[in-house]
């Protein structure tokens, strides 16, 4: 990014979580002012000058107006969220609670204080169960296929009814299966390296060959950065790495990293499961600048090193 940075005030949702603590760390190292809205304190910012946390939850219209009581926002950037597939099947009024009623919440918030930009965590779940690659924003996304895909979908529609509303512009980015350090221990590739490191089976679903496009955390933060910058109208990005890597090429790379063989036992498909994800960029490099630049070897490597990194702390803390 060229030019001279003009400091924003900004708004980040899951301010503590995955992808949420790593655009934190990035918007205040740029200088700009950032308040966080979660349940959890981010440890790692707690020191900053320019952060400050607000304790709260999207669902509660008093915390969201809250937050947005306390400053005048260029931009706020909802991360907050339930996610993942398989649990959205378990609890999916649990997942509507959260993701439709907590952003609509948020979204019309948003627009009585007059913030200047809302950026909405989207993901490529939207596409649906799809063999034709890549996945193009222009894409027809009415075929989800669980209900967590279903409440993103329904995320975007909702940001398309309010920039209709009030004008805010709005920005939607379609993150591919975002990895790296500080991931949930839940997802797959944390899941997989703690299992593969402490010599235990890997269950993987169906016969290995279904295909996702994983992206580096960096990337995805490089990309909402680009995207804060660049408020425009109604705009809906994808944010991926544009190759597609098959789950048993996955396993492989995580088991080199550690230096172990993985032991693999399969089981059937699961509902809700996609056989392929892959990001068309084309709109996000003309539009945004977007250019990944970590590609899945490099990442896992960074990701093992990171686990190693982080599991020998823990050891070294009990």
């Amino acid at each position: 990014m060229s030019g001279a940075h003009m400091s924003k005030n900004v708004l980040v949702t899951g301010a503590a979580g995955f992808i949420g603590s790593h655009l934190v760390e990035a918007l205040l190292a740029r200088g700009d002012r950032v308040v966080g809205l979660d349940n959890r304190e981010l440890e790692l910012a707690r020191a900053h000058a320019g952060y400050r946390w607000v304790q709260g939850d999207i669902r509660k219209a008093s915390d969201v107006e809250q937050a947005l009581r306390e400053d005048t926002f260029d931009t706020v950037v909802h991360l907050a969220a339930r996610a993942g597939v398989r649990p959205s099947l378990i609890d999916p009024a649990g997942y509507c609670d959260t993701n439709v009623r907590g952003t609509a919440l948020l979204l019309d918030a948003a627009g009585r204080a007059r913030v200047g930009h809302f950026v909405f965590a989207s993901s490529s779940s939207v596409y649906g169960a799809r063999d034709g690659a890549p996945f193009r924003e222009s894409d027809a996304v009415d075929d989800p296929a669980s209900p967590y895909a279903a409440t993103k979908r329904a995320g975007e529609l909702l940001a398309r009814a309010f920039h209709h509303l009030n004008g805010t512009p709005m920005t939607c980015l379609r993150f591919f299966t975002v990895y790296g350090p500080r991931q949930r221990p839940d997802m797959a590739i944390h899941r997989f390296t703690r299992l593969i490191d402490e010599g235990r089976p890997v269950e993987i679903y169906g016969d290995g060959g279904s295909q996702r496009d994983y992206t580096y955390v960096h990337d995805v933060v490089d990309g909402l950065l680009r995207t804060v910058d660049r408020p425009s109208g109604y705009r809906v990005y994808n944010l991926g790495t544009s190759q597609a890597v098959p789950l048993h090429r996955l396993v492989e790379l995580i088991g080199a990293s550690l230096g172990r063989t993985p032991h693999v036992v399969k089981s059937p498909a699961q509902p809700g499961d996609v056989p392929l994800t892959c990001a068309d960029l084309s709109l996000a490099r003309s539009e945004l600048g977007y250019e990944p630049v970590t590609g899945i070897e490099d990442g896992i490597a960074k990701f093992a090193a990171w686990y190693r990194e982080e599991t020998a702390w823990l050891a070294s803390s009990r």
